[in-house]
């Protein structure tokens, strides 16, 4: 019988990121593999620590922030990414702990998360909070992020925001399992940072894919892909589709 320890589902992820890269003609290194470990334990964080992943995504900013805690004494060099939705008076706890946050979707969200960047953590000085700007590419009334037509002017007003730096953009598209319709909204994403790019934005990071459409993504230009149950298993019932 197959062991699905760590290892093997992390080795049998990034196989899957480097066939599609392969046939996207893309360099496998430019695709960055973020684990998704809302729900899971430290422990689970540690043992796929311990493999080599280095990035991981939490949704929720409670537990996030207790297992950066946990984790930060034994295992210092992780990077921490704030992917769920985010509220007003959750932003200096993610502002202090995280370095990259992908659901930006208000101006006045990015204004407290800059404000509330600490200058140094632990004695060591903290670069600024990577950002991407979640965008509700399916049109989803039940799904966070904004308006394609509403981009720039979010665009404009985070690169303007001094503690924060703009890198890309995130989606969560609608599921489906069709190849050709999974990659049409990624490819709208990745159209929109172009656009951006022609007026002068320089961002570098697409966020997008997941478990279930990781290929799709890499096929269009995914610079992260937000993985969960392929790398820890499958969440319980009681928990939403997310990020992974």
């Amino acid at each position: 019988m197959t062991q699905f320890t760590p290892a093997k589902r992390l080795r049998d992820v990034r196989i899957r990121i480097a066939s599609a890269a392969a046939t996207a003609a893309r360099n496998p290194a430019s695709v960055c593999l973020l684990a998704v470990s809302k729900t899971f334990p430290a422990d689970a964080v540690a043992e796929l620590a311990a493999c080599g992943q280095v990035d991981f995504g939490e949704n929720y900013v409670q537990e996030g922030v207790g297992k950066i805690a946990v984790l930060r004494a034994t295992h210092p060099r992780l990077c921490w990414h704030f992917i769920g939705p985010l509220q007003s008076n959750k932003t200096r706890e993610v502002a202090t702990h995280f370095d990259w946050v992908h659901s930006v979707d208000r101006v006045h969200v990015a204004q407290r998360l800059s404000g509330q960047r600490p200058v140094t953590r632990d004695g060591q000085a903290l670069a600024p909070l990577q950002i991407c700007l979640q965008v509700n590419v399916s049109g989803e009334a039940s799904k966070s992020g904004i308006p394609p037509q509403a981009v720039e002017d979010l665009a404009k007003a985070v690169i303007a925001l001094p503690n924060l730096r703009l890198r890309g953009l995130m989606c969560i598209p609608a599921p489906n399992d069709d190849l050709h319709a999974q990659r049409a909204p990624f490819a709208h994403l990745r159209s929109l940072m172009e656009a951006l790019n022609r007026k002068g934005f320089a961002l570098d990071t697409l966020s997008m894919g997941m478990s279930a459409d990781l290929e799709a993504a890499v096929h269009e230009g995914a610079t992260i892909v937000r993985v969960g149950t392929a790398l820890f298993g499958v969440r319980s019932k009681a928990v939403g589709r997310g990020q992974g």
